[in-house]
């Protein structure tokens, strides 16, 4: 398993990782197989989404935020239960296939590191295993 780390500028924000997780697999040398991201933190995400167009992070943050908004009568105390809501819908793990030592992604397609409730220095693990 390698280890990604990573800081955060503000509270809410989707930081694409995609040339991070690309260096692992090359540096690996894996021509077939899989790769697992993984974030170990209750109040962070990963996502695979659109990279070409920088709104569609902003739509997808700005959505969330009306799905679960900040300071809106939770009863967990440290003030931060919106972010634990997006984390838990956005999910903590993704997985991508390799193929001929590259990740196999759609054209428009990055790997995103989502933050919600930054910022912080965050750890994104990923696990590489070839078929």
């Amino acid at each position: 398993m390698e280890e990604i780390k990573i800081d955060t500028s503000s509270r809410e924000e989707l930081k694409d990782i995609t040339a991070r997780v690309e260096d692992l697999v090359r540096e690996a040398e894996i021509r077939e197989g899989v790769c697992r991201v993984y974030v170990p933190h209750t109040t962070a995400a990963v996502t695979v989404n659109e990279s070409a167009d920088p709104d569609v992070r902003k739509d997808i943050l700005d959505r969330l935020s009306q799905l679960a908004p900040k300071g809106d009568g939770y009863r967990h105390r440290e003030g931060n239960s919106d972010a634990h809501i997006k984390s838990s819908l956005i999910g903590n793990t993704a997985q991508l296939l390799i193929e001929e030592g590259k990740l196999a992604t759609g054209t428009w397609q990055g790997v995103f590191f989502c933050e919600f409730d930054g910022p912080r220095t965050r750890r994104i693990w990923v696990q590489l295993a070839k078929l």
